[in-house]
């Protein structure tokens, strides 16, 4: 009892200090003389940057500071866009509903978890977006979700951005047959998988065809007939065929890309991501042809027998034939140096500066339908920036500042310092000092955070 009084005490206080419900902050800043990467225009030294209202209002020298605006003196230091993971689940508590091989019905965005100290670290990282995804123990698994890191707020639909196109997460592969080990359980193989979601996509060809007669007998004059019966998972999947939700399938091996590749053909699905792809070096022109994207490891395979064979060439071979690639973490803890994972792709393919960072940055954006507004530094776009010491490619790079909207969300100087600890669940909390108000409002999410929720891991590879 004592503890659920701490925990509600806590829970009070800290909604004194929040940004707490309702409209999401936007912010008014300046920042002045630094080394502007752009990814999409190139780099531009000794520039400012204002924003106005969470957007990007100018690029250029010697800006005159508005009144009553936030500078931020970036001399000697490097302002790229915002990072963006195409693939993680940070913000999540659990990431599989395996009772079913189809299972586009659920939805992650419904169990966003915005007190996860994971968010924050990320940022700490320079990444300020990623991929909420489901996991991969269903051939077509759950509804994705886009989150901004807007660390600090209290409600979950504020971590959601706002806008973003819906997506929904498929798995080939070992992880939706269960290794062949599911008595009963269809699929059990590889060409099962592919079985199930041709089943799937014909049966909701007929549920649209069902939902498309009724509706245009019901406008005739004197119809009486009863509407189909609702279904929410052939909803979901009909409007993937409808091409209202982009499809982001794990993969590794060259034949299941190619198998899947067919399928989207056959039903006329034209946005597909394929994550992971470590064979995705292997049929290259075949992934541009289709128009089909790829978001991979920069060096991370022989995990598991299915894996066992990739390059670290990858991104690269990707890059050269036309593939909009990105470089993601599916951890919460590589999510932190998606910079590092970026920049090992000029040892490994000697990609350019922009198109390394374009990994990390504009590629992950079109692969979430997200270009128009994030991924690179342009006037309208959303305020979303990293600042470094050191260029961001450099092993010797290190995030200063992540801003998101024009709000600073993450400030090394300011980093409190139990933020970068494991927390110890047996310690005692003093109550009377949250109460007080004397504490930093990171330091107290932190705090609350991990009294009140798990972290979550990534998910089985």
């Amino acid at each position: 009892m004592n503890l659920m009084k701490k925990i509600i005490s806590i829970i009070l206080a800290l909604a004194f200090v929040s940004t707490g419900f309702g409209q999401i902050e936007k912010g008014n800043m300046l920042i002045k003389n630094g080394t502007v990467l752009t990814v999409t225009k190139g780099t531009m030294e000794n520039t400012d940057v204002l924003v106005k209202d969470g957007k990007i209002a100018q690029v250029g020298k010697n800006i005159a500071t508005p009144a009553g605006v936030k500078v931020i003196d970036a001399t000697g230091l490097y302002v790229m866009p915002g990072i963006i993971d195409a693939h993680s689940h940070i913000g999540l508590d659990a990431i599989n509903e395996g009772t079913n091989a189809i299972t586009p019905e659920v939805y992650t965005g419904d169990v966003i978890n915005p007190f996860q100290t994971s968010i924050y670290r990320a940022l700490a990282g320079g990444c300020t977006i990623s991929h909420a995804l489901h996991g991969s123990a269903n051939s077509i698994g759950g509804q994705s979700q886009t989150i901004k890191h807007r660390y600090g707020v209290f409600d979950p639909d504020q971590l959601k951005m706002e806008g973003a196109p819906r997506t929904i997460k498929f798995a080939l592969g070992e992880n939706p047959t269960g290794h062949g080990r599911r008595d009963g359980v269809q699929p059990q193989s590889r060409m099962g998988v592919e079985f199930v979601i041709r089943k799937a996509f014909s049966e909701a060809k007929e549920y649209m065809t069902k939902w498309d007669a009724y509706n245009k007998n019901k406008a005739v004059k004197g119809f009486r007939g009863a509407p189909p019966a609702y279904n929410l998972r052939m909803e979901t999947l009909a409007d993937i065929l409808r091409d209202r939700i982009i499809l982001h399938c794990h993969s590794y091996r060259a034949d299941e890309i190619q198998m899947l590749l067919r399928v989207c053909k056959d039903f006329g699905i034209k946005r597909v991501v394929f994550q992971h792809t470590n064979e995705g070096f292997k049929v290259a022109p075949e992934l541009a042809a289709a128009g089909a994207m790829a978001s991979v490891f920069a060096d991370w395979w022989q995990y598991k027998l299915e894996v066992y064979y990739s390059t670290a060439y990858n991104a690269a071979i990707l890059v050269r034939n036309g593939v909009v690639t990105s470089i993601n973490s599916d951890s919460p803890d590589l999510i932190r140096h998606l910079y590092h994972e970026a920049g090992k792709t000029q040892k490994y393919g000697g990609l350019s500066d922009d198109e390394a960072l374009s990994l990390i940055t504009i590629n992950p954006a079109k692969q979430l339908g997200i270009e128009s507004r994030v991924g690179s530094i342009e006037v309208g776009k959303d305020a979303d920036f990293a600042i470094f010491k050191n260029h961001p490619l450099s092993i010797y790079g290190v995030p200063q500042y992540s801003i998101v909207d024009g709000i600073v969300r993450f400030d090394r100087e300011k980093d409190p310092a139990d933020m970068r600890l494991m927390p110890e669940p047996r310690e005692t909390i003093d109550v009377t000092f949250f109460e007080s108000g004397h504490v930093h409002d990171n330091c107290m999410q932190g705090v609350a955070g991990e009294l009140l929720f798990e972290e979550s891991g990534s998910e089985n590879k």
